[in-house]
């Protein structure tokens, strides 16, 4: 999630943030389901980005706060791409990072698009 947000507020690409931190003896390790996700994200954040902006209700991605929009894309790659990983699980760890690290109102919300997104997901996994 921090270099999806990292990137986002830079104006930066998340893979070549990741490949920056991959083995430097200057920052801790990265665990490969980071590398898998920064690389899932980026790879189908066109389709996650459409489906995001179709589903957030009277919200555009540009008025988004930057960590509900990383953590957005986070839960929603898992939903959809991350077969091991349930719907349930990724939404509660969504609303989970949306607690700790936003606004109050943000939790609610991160639950509400991507549970609408859940509700769907068989049949969007069908079109991927």
């Amino acid at each position: 999630m921090d270099l999806l947000f990292e990137a986002a507020v830079r104006g930066a690409d998340p893979v070549t943030l990741l490949a920056d931190r991959v083995g430097s003896p200057d920052v801790p390790p990265v665990n490969d389901y980071t590398v898998t996700l920064v690389e899932g994200v980026s790879a189908n954040r066109a389709r996650i980005d459409e489906l995001l902006t179709e589903h957030a209700e009277g919200w555009t991605l540009a008025r988004m706060p930057a960590v509900d929009l990383a953590v957005l894309r986070l839960g929603l790659y898992e939903i959809l791409w991350a077969a091991d990983v349930p719907d349930a699980v990724a939404i509660d760890e969504a609303v989970q990072l949306a607690k700790s690290l936003s606004t109050d109102d943000s939790p609610r919300f991160v639950n509400g698009v991507l549970g609408r997104i859940a509700g769907i997901a068989d049949r969007l996994r069908a079109t991927l």
